[in-house]
């Protein structure tokens, strides 16, 4: 991974990914809360009175939003992350930057990234994972990054992703837009009627209506 990840200096060449991390797991995700209500889908599937299929409805509501969420880039309910980055010579001497993948939006004052550890692996014969002071790191809003005053030279430069952030995401506020739980609800109704495979022509992305009326909320890839 070339300095420019870290530096915000000049490329010093072409990669397939331009942010500093190399790999990413999500290690917490709410698969309990209901974001979409029962009245609400039983008044979309035309079926008011009737919960006779609650349970079923449920699992299609939790597979609608999860399927949001991940279209759209963001949290409808918190989720955490694990992030892992290399490390290079000299990054206990200067200001680290380390990107992260997904960002959330400020949710009515509160903080819409909340960084939880900022650690890596020592150069011990048997690594030793060792967490960083908080008061030596910082989330910045305005680049989506955590800027750690440096990495101690211990770090491990032998193992491929030694410095590991694990941060959450609020839940974002464009969960609760009209529009967005619309697009829920058209996307549920699909899944209700067609409980098997679709042809290979539906399945090439989501419904039109959904996609219409998601489209101007998802992030732009430049």
């Amino acid at each position: 991974m070339p300095l420019d990840s870290y530096t915000n200096g000049p490329y010093l060449g072409t990669v397939r990914n331009p942010f500093s991390y190399e790999k990413i797991e999500q290690t917490s995700r709410d698969i309990s809360s209901s974001w979409l209500s029962l009245d609400q889908i039983l008044q979309q599937l035309n079926l008011v009175g009737d919960t006779s299929q609650a349970d079923y409805l449920f699992g299609l509501e939790l597979a609608t939003r999860m399927a949001i969420e991940d279209y759209l880039g963001m949290s409808i309910f918190s989720v955490s992350y694990k992030v892992y980055y290399g490390a290079f010579n000299g990054m206990s001497g200067t200001q680290v930057m380390l990107d992260l993948p997904e960002v959330s939006q400020d949710n009515q004052g509160q903080k819409g990234v909340t960084i939880n550890t900022v650690g890596y692996y020592t150069s011990d014969t048997t690594p030793v994972f060792t967490l960083i002071p908080s008061d030596q790191y910082f989330y910045d809003p305005t680049g989506n990054k955590v800027i750690v005053s440096g990495i101690p030279s211990e770090v491990n430069q032998f193992i491929s992703n030694p410095i590991v952030v694990t941060y959450t995401l609020s839940a974002n506020p464009l969960a609760s837009y009209p529009v967005i739980q619309q697009a829920g609800l058209l996307l549920l109704t699909h899944l209700y009627n067609n409980r098997s495979d679709t042809t290979v022509g539906q399945l090439a992305k989501l419904p039109f209506g959904v996609d219409q009326l998601l489209r101007p909320y998802k992030p732009l890839v430049l």
